[in-house]
């Protein structure tokens, strides 16, 4: 049982790896008031990027580059028509899922099922030996340590940082952060830049480290799953670390299970993290906590001429 336990803690940093990146991308976005629900089609554009390059190139980390790049050129699109062409967020949103997914289809027909080298686990002296402690901390790939340095980062920017105050403040009441000096449309482009490469590179994170295959439809609403955890983390970064790691938990179970042979319905352990999802959605309604810690002004679109 306890060997158990400790392969399943192992494995769960690799599922809760790309979740983490797509959240902590959103998180960045909602704070400035950018409700971007493209981030399935982000993370499939990137996955299919991400295995293209590798192949192309023979290296791994451009191939996460190209994943990167591939997210921010359709975040690219959705901030043009949300940010200057004032679309309706949701919308747009959906739109962008439908193009990611589309063009991932279509362009990566050629990559699928090719698998790549992919990027080896650490293995750090002496920590990795530890019992116990040792797979699960200190043997895990090393994307997913870059990952929790851009938690991070990203809870230092927002929390602490003045740069990070000013995107806040668009989030909150964009009219009053134009009138103190803050370029809302730059700042709220930006942010939705940072969203898809957080959200490409989680695509690529999938493909090439964790599965080190481009198959369509691979990326399995995990897209979704991000944007539910957006709220449970109450738009923090590091509590999105967390909130990653359960979700990640609850993927990672049913491999382990199938390969103890455990006698248990494949397809139900299959609907637990999404059945996490709807739980998270729901909690907020039934705790009854009021507006909840969104920003104010998420999803409205900012017209410099409406500013009171």
């Amino acid at each position: 049982m306890m060997d158990f336990l400790i392969t399943w803690a192992a494995s769960t940093p690799t599922f809760a790896g790309p979740i983490m990146l797509a959240c902590i991308g959103l998180i960045m976005s909602e704070r400035a008031g950018v409700m971007n629900l493209g981030a399935e089609g982000m993370m499939a554009v990137g996955a299919m990027a991400a295995v293209a390059l590798t192949l192309e190139t023979g290296h791994p980390w451009l191939g996460l580059a190209g994943g990167l790049g591939a997210g921010v050129l359709l975040a690219l699109i959705f901030g043009l028509a949300v940010v200057v062409l004032r679309a309706d967020q949701i919308l747009a949103g959906l739109a962008a899922v439908a193009i990611g997914l589309g063009a991932a289809g279509l362009i990566g027909k050629p990559y699928v099922h090719k698998t790549v080298a992919g990027i080896p686990r650490l293995d750090l002296p002496v920590l990795g030996d530890l019992p116990v402690l040792g797979p699960i901390l200190f043997r895990q790939d090393p994307v997913f340590y870059l990952t929790l340095g851009l938690a991070l980062v990203a809870w230092w920017f927002l929390m602490r940082s003045l740069p990070g105050l000013r995107l806040r403040a668009v989030g909150e009441d964009p009219g009053a952060a134009d009138v103190a000096g803050t370029d809302v449309q730059l700042t709220q482009m930006v942010a939705v830049l940072v969203s898809g490469a957080a959200c490409g590179l989680a695509g690529a994170y999938l493909s090439v480290v964790a599965s080190q295959v481009w198959v369509e439809g691979m990326v399995a609403g995990r897209g979704w799953i991000a944007i539910g955890l957006v709220i449970f983390a109450r738009w923090n970064p590091l509590r999105a670390v967390l909130g990653a790691l359960i979700f990640g938990g609850a993927d990672a179970l049913t491999p382990r299970l199938q390969a103890v042979g455990a006698d248990v319905p494949a397809y139900v352990m299959m609907m637990l993290p999404y059945v996490l999802t709807i739980a998270v959605l729901v909690a907020p309604a039934l705790l009854r906590r009021g507006r909840g810690a969104e920003p104010a002004a998420l999803g409205l679109a900012f017209i410099r001429q409406d500013r009171r």
